[in-house]
């Protein structure tokens, strides 16, 4: 999990300050956990204390106000509303990366991906950026090879991870659609050869960095099986405490 929260925090000031390039500082001053970070942490929480995924979502949104939330998810977040939105949005696959390392089983990843997505991405573009997501983690995590990984998710997904970054990067614009981040985040991975450079690759796309470097460095954590020590340093003294906590007892639980 901390390989997703790692690229939202090293995407989050390129988000509009586009790069079409790999050199750029990994951390500055102003590097900060965004909404991708806040929501993949809730949704960690609520798996791991069996907590009702509609509230943890709309507690960790009003506790941690402020974080970039996409206008109609906040506006679901902090109404009485019990119904999804039909979203299409990438906010469904940048929080899920946690349920990717949960689930040991191909089904239950794919169910607990649509369940926890469809709860505001009930679109099914928002759903199936989810599961893309969460299973490319399961295979990755399970030993799979690229090759493998790539023909997986293209064929359940539909997705079209055939076009390498050198000719989606020219002319890639932001883009907050699950068709039209997700493709390109998995990709960013797929052309990596460690963690740091699946990230880097994200953010040179110059879309929607921190969403694009979450879902990246998420897949790249399962597949490289660490992230590097002076990368966790550098995004753990960015964290509040309660989200170290949960951080730290899903590790626990992970490696029991």
């Amino acid at each position: 999990m901390l390989g997703a929260i790692a690229g939202d925090i090293i995407g989050s000031v390129y988000e509009f300050a586009p790069k079409k390039s790999v050199n750029f500082p990994l951390f500055s001053p102003a590097s900060t956990f965004t909404d991708d970070t806040v929501l993949t942490v809730a949704i960690a929480d609520a798996l791991l204390n069996d907590k009702e995924v509609f509230n943890t979502l709309k507690d960790y949104t009003q506790n941690y106000p402020n974080r970039g939330y996409g206008g109609s998810f906040l506006r679901w977040a902090l109404s009485d509303s019990k119904e999804p939105y039909n979203s299409w949005g990438n906010g469904s696959a940048m929080r899920t990366s946690a349920i990717g390392f949960f689930f040991n089983e191909r089904t239950e990843v794919l169910d607990a991906a649509r369940k926890y997505a469809a709860i505001t991405h009930d679109h099914p573009q928002g759903i199936r950026g989810a599961q893309a997501v969460s299973m490319a983690i399961f295979l990755a995590r399970n030993g799979a090879e690229k090759d493998r990984i790539r023909k997986e998710i293209s064929r359940l997904f539909s997705y079209d991870l055939s076009r390498p970054l050198s000719e989606i990067r020219p002319s890639y614009q932001f883009d907050v659609s699950c068709q039209g981040s997700v493709p390109q985040a998995i990709t960013a991975f797929l052309e990596s050869s460690d963690l740091e450079e699946a990230i880097r690759l994200a953010v040179s796309l110059g879309g929607d960095a921190d969403t694009i470097a979450c879902i990246a460095g998420g897949i790249a954590e399962a597949f490289y099986g660490k992230v590097p020590d002076g990368i966790i340093k550098e995004t753990r003294k960015r964290l509040p405490k309660q989200f170290l906590k949960i951080i730290d007892t899903f590790y626990t639980y992970l490696n029991k």
